[in-house]
């Protein structure tokens, strides 16, 4: 269960991502804030919404990637019935990719 100090703190936190202002300064904070599995581990299911974006089949991705069936799934279930998060960042980076 979320407390209101949870929000509070996620707040924060989402409010201290967005002051970002480069690359650079993502990676500096990421690393400071989170454990180079974690940041890994993040990046790894980025690229597996990307790839079940394009319609990548689940053991194509697991066979490049080495998520497990189980991520996959969770990734694909966000993409398919949750808040669009993965949808409006892999659309962003295909607009910027393509300029």
């Amino acid at each position: 269960m979320i407390t209101d100090t949870d929000r509070k703190n996620l707040q924060q936190f989402y409010r201290a991502v967005l002051s970002l202002k480069d690359e650079e300064e993502c990676r500096k904070f990421f690393d400071d804030v989170a454990t180079i599995k974690e940041s890994l581990d993040m990046s790894s299911r980025l690229e597996v919404a990307r790839m079940l974006d394009e319609g990548t089949v689940f053991s194509e991705i697991s066979r490049e990637t080495g998520a497990s069936s189980a991520t996959i799934s969770r990734v694909n279930k966000c993409l398919t019935y949750g808040e669009g998060g993965y949808k409006t960042v892999l659309d962003r980076l295909s607009r910027k990719k393509k300029k």
